[in-house]
């Protein structure tokens, strides 16, 4: 495991099974310093090697005391380094340097009032009344006199403590979630008041480090192939090698006629016209929904979706000269997700992210200049490069595309129907400035059909529904409260406007139970 391009400040996040991770992570990033997620059990070894300036120990599910909960290794905390623990994080250092552990006389979830007994280095600029979310049922009991409570609630006389020599501190509360309003002044605290971090994570030197990083990996005679997809990762990818290589940059856009309205036309003429990227669109939307015909698997769509895009993309790399590499948007989520990280969790990437398995069979080289970023971050990287708005911050769109938001067997007619329903919503979203505030807004056309009335006549036609959701991360979502004048509007307009729809309905799911996709 080695450092990111761009910076030499890192704080590595112990992941005990919190579902917060990732925005612990995200949190120290936001405020300047890099950031890498860990197993509980790394190494000795492994952590030292990345010259941490500080150490997080995360939330989890699970008690300290149960046999099998996630442990560390105690050398860690012998390395001299600055260590947050949060929550389980906080339990399991308290444990380890002989506190007790046991289940609290009464449990905390949820907002919790937090009264600060000493603000010392963590809690400075907290007020000393202030509210914290809690969701824990253990309590650190019996610490030793090394420790200095900090903070207490009503039931938790340790909320937040001090090792009185060395640079160990503990919240039981989670500082990293937006219900604890004062969590960024906790963070800032620990990272350049505990730690000393100067924050050097900044993206515009991020960019400089993956140019001259691209410049010295790529020969002169050689040149790399990017999928572009229309989304912001792949896009973020074609613009930053562009300007690392410029014509040796080969671009290539599957047309696979499962995109949103118009979206050929503005992947064209922002990276044909504007950026003049060597950009060939492969027309394939014939092919892709003639495989489609009669399909009504989600599964399946995925599976003829993945093929036939791989057999239109090998062809149109073959005719690339000199192309021994490939450009990928794999992210730093993907990356954990994929188990090659620090993080070593197993799971897969998803299809779409890895181009469908081409650089194994065609024989390329993968360049993965985002693997190290968030999706946040690579927004930043595209506004810098100068992307426009409106495709550096487009809400996420799935790799099989229309094809799982049109439900059961797909047709021409009905992907006409979606487009122009989806644009509707997305043109009212953004008039009544809720597109930047919403997380992924979409319509999906349900294989049903409901009476109505127009006019004098009864019909019996398509209903839509509108799925909008808020989220931090993906993995957990809220659907979004758009204001009943706004869902009104874009209920009429779809019906009036889109022939064949005459009901809308919206979806109030959150995830879990529900994804935020259907399909």
């Amino acid at each position: 495991m080695t450092v990111a391009a761009g910076q030499s400040e890192t704080i590595v996040i112990l992941d005990f099974g919190t579902q917060y991770a990732q925005l612990i992570a995200r949190r120290v990033r936001e405020n300047g310093v890099y950031s890498v997620l860990a197993r509980p059990d790394v190494t000795v070894e492994e952590v030292r090697a990345l010259n941490p300036k500080g150490l997080i120990f995360s939330g989890g599910p699970a008690s300290v005391y149960e046999k099998g909960a996630p442990r560390c290794r105690p050398e860690l905390l012998d390395l001299n380094v600055p260590i947050l623990g949060i929550c389980y994080g906080m339990q399991i250092v308290s444990q380890l340097l002989g506190a007790q552990v046991r289940p609290g006389e009464a449990r905390e979830f949820g907002r919790t009032a937090l009264r600060v007994l000493e603000p010392d280095v963590l809690l400075k600029n907290v007020p000393r009344e202030t509210t914290v979310w809690m969701s824990h049922g253990d309590q650190v009991r019996d610490l030793s006199d090394d420790f200095l409570p900090l903070a207490a609630t009503a039931n938790c006389p340790t909320a937040a403590v001090r090792h009185k020599s060395r640079p160990i501190y503990g919240v039981q509360f989670h500082p990293e979630v937006t219900h604890t309003p004062h969590g960024k002044e906790i963070f800032v605290n620990f990272l350049y008041d505990v730690c000393g971090c100067q924050g050097l994570w900044k993206m515009g030197s991020f960019i400089d480090s993956v140019i001259a990083g691209v410049r010295a990996r790529v020969g002169a005679d050689e040149r790399v192939i990017c999928g572009l997809s229309g989304g912001v990762d792949s896009s973020v990818v074609a613009a930053l090698l562009h300007k690392a290589i410029g014509p040796r940059l080969a671009c290539i856009f599957v047309d696979n006629g499962l995109l949103r309205l118009n979206e050929v036309e503005l992947v064209e003429s922002t990276f044909k016209d504007h950026f003049k990227i060597d950009l060939t669109t492969v027309r394939a939307a014939d092919l892709f929904l003639d495989s489609l015909a009669g399909v009504g698997d989600p599964q399946e769509k995925r599976r003829r979706i993945g093929h036939t895009f791989i057999d239109c993309f090998k062809t149109a790399a073959k005719k690339v000269p000199n192309a021994k590499y490939l450009a990928q948007g794999t992210l730093y989520p993907d990356v954990i997700e994929s188990g090659h990280s620090l993080a070593g969790q197993a799971a897969n990437i998803k299809l779409h992210h890895n181009v469908g398995g081409l650089p194994a069979e065609l024989g390329f080289e993968l360049i993965e200049p985002l693997r190290d970023l968030f999706k946040d971050e690579v927004r930043q990287v595209g506004e810098l490069l100068g992307l426009p708005e409106n495709l550096v911050w487009r809400h996420p769109f799935p790799g099989p595309g229309l094809a799982v938001r049109c439900l059961g067997p797909i047709t021409r007619e009905k992907l006409d129907v979606l487009r122009q329903a989806d644009n509707i919503l997305i043109e009212e979203i953004i008039a009544a400035d809720l597109y930047r505030k919403t997380a992924q807004t979409f319509v999906v056309l349900l294989p049903v059909q409901s009476v109505g009335v127009m006019g004098d006549g009864r019909t019996y036609e398509n209903v839509v529904a509108v799925r909008s959701v808020d989220t931090a991360d993906f993995m957990t979502a809220d659907w979004s409260r758009i204001p009943y004048e706004v869902l009104a509007t874009i209920s009429n307009r779809i019906i009036n406007e889109v022939r064949g729809v005459n009901r809308v309905v919206y979806d109030i799911s959150s995830k879990p139970p529900a994804t935020i996709e259907w399909e």
